[in-house]
């Protein structure tokens, strides 16, 4: 039995060990599978590891309880219940908590976040999260005096600067396995990572960076239609030469082209900022669709998804606006964002259009809602939001047929562009980032750049034209930044800024 009265000191080693017990498996698991335990130097570092751990999140248990048990109490509540939840993720989706998946979280909205509830959650916050709490709320502590405080607090740092030090032949492995070590690391991964973000968030909040004026060159009516992609990988488009028929219209389309293509992020703000933008940076630089619009284009920006920069156009169009004139199954997925395009294009006074549909077809985990039930192809279907427990069969399954959705809707919008005679037209097709659909057990997207796996970051870029338009150059792996250069390019636009090797156009 755990005893309700406790010295501060002991109590916050218990704290400490239990957050270690509860929530550092992952972590351990890691630093198991990348050094060479069995040698005298791992055996060293892994101790050290151990030691560290329970030593520094006893340490600041300790300053925050001396400083105020009210405060103190509650903030260990909170740590625990954010804990099992962050480590259900991380052991259901082997995710990592780092700064861009903090992003991830902060920016994904009620429809898909209820997409993850399962049982399985609700047990890990009810064992690690919820008892671990009531203990901590009934505990009665015995503080210290002040002497006794600046003792303790002197002498831990002391021992932590000589461990340290004595592993200091291991600095340089710690310092390249960062990023995955705090984003393994509880309650610090999610605690620091959400500070760095709102940091950085807020710079990049600044008043965004414009770019020099354009001018339209001629009178041509042209048209382009950019589709961002959610999720989509290009080793899973039968285009891209997947065994399974997940391109069965596309396959079939004339002046279609694919190219192979790299995404600058993982996830979706940061993919949809690279697409957007004139050079991939940290900068928040006037984007595509602000730009033309500013420069007196007619922008048009259709979305089911989120998670794109701050976008300063007239016609901005989400699912429950395009519902309104919608009729059909297909009102309730993707296909929304058609309403009525072609009468939209028509309608418009202005001799440069260009369309944003920014989709959310293959976000995963509910890949099995994401289309209508005739476009189930492929089955047995995974219908799991702990996409662990689906056969890789059944998990497939439920992915491609997200891309034969996907390869009917961009036929669609290609159809819908072979009917305007008048204007030379052109579909650009790029995702915002890949997906893990089990390999090296990791399911989603997320993991950070530099190490992320290329299903992650392989993604397809998919390209047609109308017979009265432009051809394309013989290009051979293309990145997300090409989209900008392109559509200046095909609309005739000419602008300081504009790279003629980043143009996809002849």
């Amino acid at each position: 039995m755990l005893k309700n009265n406790l010295r501060i000191t002991h109590f916050v080693l218990l704290m400490s060990f239990l957050t270690f017990l509860f929530f550092h498996l992952p972590f351990y698991t890691y630093v198991f599978n990348n050094v060479d335990y069995k040698s005298f130097n791992g055996i060293i570092l892994v101790a050290s590891l151990v030691i560290l751990m329970l030593v520094l999140n006893a340490f600041v248990f300790y300053l925050i309880f001396f400083l105020s048990r009210y405060v103190g109490k509650f903030l260990l509540v909170l740590f625990f219940i954010i804990n099992s939840i962050a480590v259900y993720f991380i052991n259901t989706y082997s995710v990592i908590i780092d700064e861009s998946m903090v992003g991830n979280i902060l920016n994904t909205n009620l429809e898909e976040s209820s997409s993850f509830f399962s049982f399985k959650l609700i047990v890990y916050i009810i064992l690690l999260g919820v008892i671990p709490s009531v203990y901590i709320i009934k505990a009665k502590i015995i503080n210290v005096t002040v002497k006794k405080f600046f003792t303790i607090s002197s002498l831990t740092l002391l021992f932590v600067a000589v461990l340290v030090f004595a592993n200091a032949s291991n600095w340089l492995w710690i310092d390249k396995n960062s990023k995955q070590l705090g984003g393994l690391a509880m309650p610090w991964s999610y605690s620091v990572n959400t500070s760095l973000f709102y940091i950085h968030k807020y710079k990049k909040n600044e008043k965004e960076i414009l770019l020099p004026n354009a001018v339209i060159k001629d009178n041509q009516k042209s048209v382009v239609v950019l589709v961002i992609g959610e999720s989509a990988r290009s080793q899973n488009f039968s285009l891209y030469g997947y065994k399974k028929s997940t391109n069965p219209l596309l396959s079939k389309t004339q002046n279609l082209f694919h190219f192979n293509a790299t995404s600058f992020a993982t996830y979706t703000t940061a993919g949809v900022k690279c697409i957007l933008e004139p050079t991939n940076s940290d900068d928040l630089y006037e984007i595509l669709p602000n730009y033309l619009y500013r420069n007196n284009v007619e922008v048009i920006w259709r979305t089911t998804n989120w998670g794109e920069p701050p976008v300063h156009i007239e016609k901005y169009q989400n699912r429950d606006v395009l519902k309104k004139d919608c009729k059909g199954e297909g009102c309730n997925y993707d296909e929304v964002l058609l309403t009525g395009l072609k009468e939209q294009i028509l309608a418009s006074k202005k001799n440069k259009i260009l369309i944003i549909l920014h989709t959310s077809t293959s976000h995963g985990p509910t890949y099995s809602k994401k289309y209508p039930p005739r476009f189930e192809n492929f089955k047995p279907v995974c219908n799991s939001v702990e996409l662990g427990k689906c056969s890789r069969e059944e998990l497939l399954n439920a992915y491609d047929n997200t891309i034969v959705y996907t390869d009917y809707i961009l036929s669609k919008v290609i159809e819908d562009l072979k009917q305007l005679k008048e204007y030379k037209s052109a579909m650009i097709f790029v995702s915002d980032h890949g997906e893990s659909l089990g390999e090296k057990n990791l399911y989603m997207h997320g993991v950070p750049i530099s190490f992320a796996p290329k299903e992650q970051y392989e993604i397809p870029f998919i390209v047609w034209v109308s017979d009265n338009s432009k051809k394309l150059k013989p290009n051979k792996t293309l990145s997300q930044n090409h989209v900008f250069h392109s559509v200046l390019n095909f609309l005739n636009i000419g602008s300081p800024v504009y790279k003629e090797e980043m143009n996809i156009f002849k």
